[in-house]
């Protein structure tokens, strides 16, 4: 093999295993039947979402994640293969891959994934996919302490005024 050759390979492997190192989340999925049109859709929907979807070659992705520690997903690289890579939360590569999925006619199936430094199967990938956004999470969290200081006033109210009447 020409040594250029095998430098570039090496390079990108490289580059794949640093995405792997800073992603918080990874989702490995197969994209059979997938059109140009669907293709470009999906990395748009990643893209919007603040996800990167990359198409690398398995056997590339095999020695990255091997690399990492994540032996058990290289199972899973059977097929044309893809990375949705996720740097901002856990939970956007799984939700934009799995709503894609489930509008793509199995066209893009789920195979797993890495989370909090773990490997994940297709199923728990579908479960972190139907967790809120932090966003919402923390909007349902100030919903509820703001629900708890209204009462707590009210009720410091009721106090003071049942105070001044006695």
């Amino acid at each position: 093999m020409n040594q250029s050759v095998l430098e570039q390979k090496k390079q990108v492997v490289s580059d794949i295993a640093e995405k792997l190192r800073n992603a918080k989340s990874v989702v490995l999925v197969e994209y059979k039947g997938l059109t140009v049109e669907k293709a470009t859709e999906l990395r748009n929907k990643c893209r919007e979402a603040g996800v990167e979807y990359k198409v690398y070659k398995n056997t590339l992705m095999r020695f990255a994640f091997e690399e990492l520690g994540y032996k058990d997903i290289t199972a899973s690289l059977e097929g044309p293969n893809a990375i949705a890579i996720s740097y901002e939360d856990e939970v956007s590569a799984a939700k934009v891959t799995n709503d894609f999925a489930k509008n793509s006619n199995d066209t893009i199936v789920l195979k797993a994934g890495i989370a909090e430094g773990r490997v994940m199967s297709a199923d728990e990938i579908k479960a972190l996919a139907s967790v809120p956004s932090r966003e919402i999470l923390l909007a349902q969290l100030a919903g509820v302490l703001q629900g708890n200081i209204r009462n707590l006033a009210y009720m410091l109210d009721q106090i003071s005024k049942k105070g001044e009447a006695a």
